[in-house]
């Protein structure tokens, strides 16, 4: 794809808030309560915030002038949008990108928010910088191909997140066409994000969205400052499409770019784990709610998934059988499906109820994964399931093409505001919740973003 850079440039310099429909306007607002109500959980709750915070401490990043949500301290920018990104991706709850398998709002909110307070920015202005950002990512993605990439060993929200988030960031640092080239080839030497944590439960898969959050920030400063990048980052010799992918279609980067928004293709998650286990979470809470069966009734199950599945949430399927730790927890279809047949679904608590819990495990055993053809079929662009049970006896099946929260069976306004409520109300008074929800949600009458933060801080 000839001049890629150039045209991600040129849109990143030329979208303006007036060019978004209410629909993309309406949608991004949703995304950042979403991002935001993960972040403020994440803060108190995932266990790998308070080294990140304690590290970003002695690296003498604290005092400065941005803030995170939910932490009364102060951060230097490049270390708020470290800390928010880790935080809205600690939980594995955040928006995700079927096709382009990928996570969004994490990498890109962050570095925007960071961009923002640096410059008093307005909420227009914030949402008009997620846009962009979501548009770059999302459409490298699609461009590189996300099964060929996972196969290399990278993880997509990390590699295409940090362009995404130099994108937002620089939109609200003003840069102009040639800074924003240049801010893309800065990041093309940043842009990492392996897939080693699945071995061993290791925590990096949420440092790396953070990270791109943070490198994003500093690549759009760096050129906004006039250092140079090299001027092909995508489509050049050992630019993104030829060092790091393979299989995509580089025709969607460009198609339709600033007329057809893939922020609209962007889902929400209902359950604080991989997407791939989605749809079989979905259908194994169907068949309960039909065939009204308990843990003591299953002779058999086995979740049909596409091979992108299975190699991230189904094999070696003996480890997926007996996760350690929360992050294996999320990326074992196994453990996912025992604890939707035990509790009816999947919250955040559940990890703590259920990874030690010997009725739990010993379910997992009994869980089985296979390749299934219907999965395939739909695979890249949906993530879907075959659910198989026997139940005393009795074989039953349920097929789920498209997960709650995609674009086609999205969530309500409700369930988005339920979900908020869901995450932010252990650490903040239900007044605290409501103000923030109602400040969120009509973010784009804000004239500096900054005042959001205040109503995020732990009071009860």
């Amino acid at each position: 794809m000839e001049n890629m850079t150039e045209k991600f440039a040129e849109f990143c310099e030329q979208l303006k808030y007036e060019d978004l429909s209410p629909e993309v306007i309406k949608r991004t607002k949703l995304l950042i309560l979403d991002t935001v109500g993960i972040i403020i959980r994440a803060r108190h709750d995932a266990e790998s915030t308070s080294s990140l915070v304690s590290a970003i401490d002695k690296l003498e990043m604290s005092n400065g002038s941005c803030q995170v949500f939910s932490d009364k301290k102060t951060y230097s920018p490049s270390a708020a949008a470290l800390l928010n990104g880790t935080l809205a991706h600690s939980l594995d709850f955040d928006d995700t990108h079927a096709e382009a398998s990928l996570h969004s709002s994490a990498p890109i909110l962050s570095a925007a928010l960071a961009a923002a307070q640096m410059n008093k920015s307005s909420g227009q202005e914030l949402i008009t910088a997620c846009v962009v950002g979501y548009e770059v990512q999302i459409r490298l993605g699609l461009a590189g191909g996300s099964s060929a990439h996972y196969k290399k060993g990278f993880h997509p929200s990390a590699t295409c997140g940090i362009f995404g988030a130099a994108a937002a960031a620089g939109y609200l640092m003003g840069l102009n066409k040639e800074q924003y080239i240049s801010a893309f080839g800065i990041a093309l030497s940043q842009s990492a994000g392996s897939m080693q944590f699945l071995t061993d439960g290791a925590w990096t898969k949420r440092s790396h969205v953070g990270q791109a959050a943070q490198n994003g920030l500093s690549c759009a400063i760096m050129a906004g400052e006039g250092f140079k990048g090299p001027s092909q980052a995508f489509e050049g010799q050992w630019g993104y499409l030829h060092s790091y992918a393979s299989g995509g279609d580089v025709n969607k980067a460009t198609t339709g770019l600033g007329e057809e928004f893939e922020t609209l293709n962007l889902g929400v998650k209902p359950y604080p784990s991989c997407r791939y286990s989605h749809a079989a979470i979905d259908g194994l809470i169907e068949l309960k709610k039909e065939l009204k069966f308990s843990s003591d009734d299953l002779d058999d199950i086995d979740i049909g998934l596409s091979e992108t599945a299975l190699n991230i949430i189904g094999y070696p399927l003996t480890d997926k059988q007996h996760p350690k730790s929360v992050v294996d927890g999320q990326f074992s279809m196994p453990f996912c499906a025992a604890v939707t047949v035990k509790s009816g679904g999947l919250q955040w608590d559940d990890y703590k109820n259920h990874l030690n819990n010997e009725d739990t495990l010993s379910l997992c055993n009994k869980i089985k994964v296979s390749p299934d053809e219907d999965a395939e079929k739909c695979c890249p662009e949906y993530m879907s399931a075959k659910v198989k049970v026997v139940v005393k006896g009795e074989k039953y099946e349920k097929f789920v093409k498209i997960p709650k929260g995609e674009p086609e069976n999205f969530m309500e306004d409700v369930e988005f505001i339920s979900k908020f409520k869901g995450l932010t109300e252990p650490y903040l008074s239900k007044q605290r919740v409501d103000q923030l929800t109602d400040l969120m949600l009509k973010i784009d009458q804000a004239n500096n973003v900054n005042s959001i933060f205040e109503y995020s801080q732990i009071d009860i």
